[in-house]
């Protein structure tokens, strides 16, 4: 049986990603949109019913959710909102799949999740939070050779970039003047704490200090963070990720006791022994490449129609992605203090 769908938001992502990732998606039927304006749902030419704010009477998101024919709904608007689409939805009875972040700020994170384990909830919906990263060929790959190599070492994560004016992103009024933590550290960053998490496995990060700064004037209130994680196991890495630098390029690497495993763009590179030995493997994924949202958008229909909620697409997941995200951010204002982690999911 085919699961009806509505999608919920009508910006970039959407429009790049999330349409023919539901296209594809033989588990989905597209049966709505829903946006804030009329205008931006038509600009999506699908050729299913339409809602919006301004659409008058019969046509706002409260009633797509009182349609019988829509099972589940995919969620991508700005961060600030999100959180009570998501409680609107599950209170309908309806499955949800919402983007990252989780929420703007742990705090509302933790009460969507109290929200979702409430007799609020109707008919057992289940709700999971997309992170494409997850899904990627490159990062499956590289956390079982992690797993293969031992006990971890070590690891150095870096992702630099420039983030100019004039650019789809930064060019959505959201983003340009954000009313949340982090700016781009938070919408962006949040990408790579989670596929760095990936990768450590279960020798999750138990602590951390920071310091960020902003470099840029147009990407407030900070764009770049430099931190030292420690891990439950006691061993410790970097992680620095900057939208702001004139660097460029994202290297993860994760050293082991029998070697090391790194991704750079589409590549896994797997080292066996010491690094200057140069016995290694290497894999390109270039040729299988995707944003990981078609993979990502089947899993969540996959679990909805055999009622087991998928572990990478857990609240939980990604209430612990936020966690590091904002400690950091919290630490960088602190001159770097040292911050506590809670949540190891």
């Amino acid at each position: 049986m085919s699961i009806g769908v509505a999608i919920i938001g009508s910006g970039i992502f959407v429009r790049e990603e999330h349409l023919p990732a539901v296209n594809a998606c033989s588990l989905l039927t597209l049966k709505a949109i829903y946006s804030r304006s009329l205008k931006s749902a038509k600009a999506l030419e699908t050729n299913v019913d339409l809602y919006s704010d301004d659409s008058g009477s019969g046509k706002t998101y409260h009633d797509l959710l009182l349609r019988d024919d829509i099972h589940a709904v995919i969620l991508a608007l700005p961060i600030m909102s999100q959180p009570e689409y998501v409680e609107a939805a599950l209170a309908a009875g309806k499955h949800v799949l919402s983007e990252k972040p989780i929420a703007a700020d742990i705090k509302r994170a933790e009460q969507l999740i109290a929200y979702y384990k409430s007799d609020k909830v109707k008919g057992g919906a289940t709700w999971g939070v997309a992170e494409n990263i997850r899904f990627f060929d490159t990062f499956e790959h590289g956390a079982k050779e992690v797993q293969k190599l031992g006990r971890i070492l070590g690891f150095r994560v870096k992702m630099f970039a420039n983030v100019k004016l004039g650019g789809k992103y930064i060019e959505t009024p959201w983003r340009k003047k954000p009313e949340y933590q982090g700016g781009f550290l938070l919408d962006g960053g949040v990408h790579f704490v989670a596929a760095t998490r990936e990768l450590l496995g279960s020798d999750f990060p138990t602590s951390l200090s920071a310091y960020s700064t902003l470099l840029q004037e147009h990407l407030p209130p900070v764009d770049t963070v430099n931190s030292v994680w420690q891990t439950k196991s006691g061993i410790s890495g970097t992680f620095s990720v900057s939208f702001g630098t004139t660097l460029s390029g994202a290297e993860y690497t994760i050293a082991c006791e029998k070697g090391s495993v790194t991704i750079i763009r589409d590549k896994v590179t797997v080292r066996q022994g010491e690094e200057s030995e140069g016995k290694f493997t290497e894999i390109d994924f270039a040729d299988n490449a995707n944003s990981g949202v078609k993979p990502e958008v089947v899993a969540w229909a996959q679990s909805i129609t055999d009622g087991k909620p998928n572990p990478k697409q857990s609240p939980e997941q990604a209430l612990g992605d936020l966690e590091i995200l904002e400690k950091m951010l919290k630490s960088g204002e602190a001159n770097g203090q040292p911050q506590t982690l809670k949540y190891q999911a």
